[in-house]
């Protein structure tokens, strides 16, 4: 028995060493966890920080001035340097071209409307309206209509008439 004995404490070693490793395992894991949530935090906590101090930097070290007179425009103009003065031409240049490119194109529109008004006033003004199917008088000169023709005849053989 002696052999059946040291046999079973093996497996029994084994079994206990199998429950020891698993407990310290899950043991580990948890610690890991928390560890990882604590250092998550850790980081959340030094990123809104950097942020915040990045701002308080940035708002020591640059500084915005405002102009609230135009005396004060043509002094900082003054002090400008070669290289800002051109940057400030081509700026204003640009702003030039596009306020005359925009009121071209407004000043177009306005052309293209009253056109469009004169053209439709006169019909409008004569009382005549042209329904589906009918032809204006320019078509009606253009194709020589029957009863175009027949006027204008009419209108030659009363002035053939001697009087």
């Amino acid at each position: 028995m002696a052999i059946s004995d040291g046999i079973r404490k093996i497996f029994l070693a084994g079994v206990g060493a199998a429950a020891t490793t698993g407990e310290a395992a899950k043991n580990l894991i948890d610690t890991l966890a928390e560890k990882g949530e604590a250092a998550v935090e850790q980081g959340k906590a030094l990123n809104e920080e950097l942020k915040k101090n990045t701002k308080e930097k940035v708002n020591r070290r640059v500084t915005v001035h405002v102009v609230n007179e135009f005396k004060d425009v043509y002094s900082a103009v003054e002090k400008m340097s070669k290289e800002e003065l051109e940057s400030l031409k081509e700026r204003l240049n640009a702003m030039t071209a596009d306020e005359e490119a925009e009121s071209g194109e407004v000043e177009a529109d306005v052309q293209k409307m009253a056109a469009q008004e004169t053209v439709a006033q006169p019909t409008a003004a004569q009382g005549m309206t042209v329904q589906e199917g009918e032809a204006t008088e320019e078509e009606q000169d253009a194709s020589g209509s029957p009863e175009q023709t027949g006027d204008s005849n009419e209108n030659t053989q009363d002035e053939n008439i001697p009087s």
